[in-house]
């Protein structure tokens, strides 16, 4: 019935003499603007560049997340991930109540969308979201006379790639520019190197697939994107919120025919100053197709019939990476890119297994253990980071120099500030809760609709104590303890959290306090207090916290979100969690969880413990 409906509608529209452009989007995975069309001479990519010169390109375009699900979750909801609870990597949350992904608009506009193949997102999938999605999927299925919507995902330059070897070397890697963050050592130069190989790899298939076009006779009727998922898989590229894992390619083409629809200031080879990011696609598609986008899209359509004035900035977020709990949020203007550290005590560089199987992880990782990188290098490894950071991309585009205490930037400080807080309220961010705490408030529900529920996420005052534990200013120390005691397990959590991110004297003044929350009744404020007790309390202290989080990392007795916290925590006592070692060792690496997603972090985490991976 669905497909005799679409099938109608298409029908009445060609009827009345109306046509729909054909869309075909070729994305790779992992890869920044290192391309030819973006002005770097080392990289080679002709067909990128190709397109970019008959059509035009957007020279500042973020992927909001630096990890392939968390963005791809924004991109087809056009709805940023911490506002949907899709911020992590990997995870499942429920679509939002009433809320559609993109294709289902296009499909139901008449097309015939298919997605070659990957999908990935942290929201569940609804019902008739692509007509095929596959490795198999083509446009050449459609129905006679049918516009398509077609995704091509190349994944030749993912991560993995860059440390696979054997490798037939193309790019010399005594000519790359080793960026100011990483050391410049054999290991490094051969992975970047590497990377621009593979970069080389994804625009040859691309070019396969505008040939493909071409040779149907379909390049006149055919809107063109070409992105990348997220930054390099270069370590503190992706991964982390900065421009450095943020920036992507985004390379348009309007035929002649369709260049109404195109974005005001396009023309062959221009480069657009206009900030654009992936929230943006969704109602970007459904204004090109000739839809209003509906007002709880989040981004800005930057063509069609609906274009919108551009943003003033650009949002990024970090999440759990793995098994590697965090919580950054960024904004960019353009010029000064703006980090909030919400957890300063975990260093950039936390030991996720699967970043450390690239070669340039480990040898960074052993230099900065010797004590010979610069402190430029080393700040990737240290604790804790600075709560705010404050980059100007044009005097220092490796982002290195962290401007958050210059006199001469304030303003700029301030303004980014305001912004991220603005904005951290506009889209309800409920990645400011504990993940399990999220899951918890939001049963039956999305995490999205939870957070407008009247009366059940008090999200101003969750913003404002995540602000004052993570800013770390000892004047601040009273008013967390009242806030221990808070009705609220998200406050409570983050004023813990704040004695944990402090010292030994802030965790003697709230000692009764945090001993008292060990019997919280929700795991993670058990979890932050007794992180802050076996970390800076007395020695006497210690058996009792180490109780708590043993109890709380033993997914038999917990849930999967408490386990991967308690083990976080446990791991950064060091030395402190000792006695307790040998339990952890035993504990059970699988256990129930709401989504198969989550089930292999647990595991990692009790490996990398027990010594098992380096």
């Amino acid at each position: 019935m669905r497909r005799l409906f679409l099938l109608l509608a298409l029908f009445a529209r060609l009827s009345s003499g109306e046509s729909l452009p054909n869309i075909l989007w070729l994305t790779a995975e992992d890869h920044g603007p290192h391309m030819g069309c973006y002005g770097d001479d080392f990289a080679t990519t002709p067909n990128v560049d190709a397109l970019a010169a008959r059509g035009m390109l957007f020279k500042t375009c973020w992927s909001n997340a630096p990890v392939c699900a968390a963005a791809r979750t924004t991109l087809i909801a056009g709805i940023y991930g911490p506002s949907s609870g899709g911020q992590h990597m990997r995870s499942m949350v429920p679509m939002p109540e009433g809320k559609k992904m993109y294709p289902q608009f296009l499909r139901e506009a008449g097309y015939y969308c298919t997605n070659c193949s990957k999908e990935d997102y942290n929201l569940v999938k609804p019902e008739g979201v692509w007509d095929e999605s596959s490795p198999r999927a083509h446009w050449k299925n459609r129905g006679d006379g049918q516009p398509f919507f077609a995704i091509f995902n190349f994944t030749a330059s993912h991560e993995s790639k860059i440390r696979k070897r054997p490798h037939t070397a193309i790019h010399d890697p005594a000519k790359v520019r080793v960026p100011r963050h990483h050391p410049d050592t054999p290991e490094v130069r051969q992975d970047w190197a590497q990377y621009y190989d593979i970069v080389s790899e994804v625009d040859a298939l691309a070019g396969a697939r505008l040939a493909e076009v071409e040779r149907a006779g379909l390049t006149d009727d055919t809107i063109i994107f070409y992105y990348a998922d997220h930054g390099s898989g270069m370590p503190r590229h992706k991964r982390w919120p900065a421009n450095s894992g943020l920036a992507v390619p985004m390379v348009v083409y309007f035929p002649p025919k369709w260049q109404h629809l195109a974005p005001k200031e396009y023309a062959p080879g221009v480069k657009s100053d206009r900030l654009v990011s992936f929230v943006d696609l969704a109602p970007t598609l459904l204004s090109m197709v000739g839809i209003q986008p509906p007002d709880w899209m989040q981004g800005h359509a930057f063509a069609g019939s609906f274009q919108t004035e551009p943003p003033a900035f650009l949002h990024g977020f970090r999440g759990r990476m793995d098994e590697r709990i965090d919580c950054v949020r960024s904004v960019t203007d353009g010029r000064y890119v703006y980090l909030r550290n919400y957890m300063p005590h975990l260093s950039q560089g936390q030991h996720v297994n699967y970043q450390f199987e690239t070669p340039t992880t480990r040898v960074w990782r052993a230099l900065f253990d010797e004590g010979t990188l610069s402190s430029e290098q080393a700040a990737f490894w240290e604790t804790p980071k600075a709560p705010e950071e404050l980059y100007d991309l044009q005097a220092d585009p490796d982002e290195v120099v962290n401007l958050a205490s210059s006199p001469e930037h304030a303003a700029a400080l301030q303004r980014l500030r305001a912004e991220q807080r603005r904005h951290a309220l506009e889209v309800r961010d409920v990645g400011l809760l504990a993940e399990g705490e999220m899951h918890r408030r939001s049963a039956g529900r999305s995490p999205y609709d939870m957070a407008r529920a009247p009366g059940e996420y008090p999200l101003e005052r969750v913003l404002e104590t995540a602000e004052m534990a993570s800013e770390m200013k000892a004047e601040a120390n009273s008013e967390l303890l009242t806030r221990l005691k808070d009705s609220d397990p998200a406050i409570r959590y983050w004023a813990a959290m704040g004695f944990r991110m402090r010292d030994a004297a802030a965790v003697a003044e709230a000692h009764s306090a945090l001993m008292a929350a060990l019997k919280d009744e929700q795991a993670e404020v058990r979890i932050a207090a007794a992180w802050a007790l076996a970390l800076h309390g007395a020695e006497a202290d210690r058996p009792a916290a180490l109780e708590t989080l043993l109890a709380a990392a033993d997914w038999s007795q917990s849930t999967v979100f408490s386990a991967i916290a308690a083990l976080n925590a446990i791991d950064d006592l060091g030395e402190k969690a000792a006695p307790i070692l040998d339990q952890v060792k035993q504990l059970p690496t699988k256990g129930p969880s709401p989504d198969g997603r989550y089930n292999g972090y647990v595991g990692n985490l009790i490996r990398y413990l027990s010594g098992e991976v380096p």
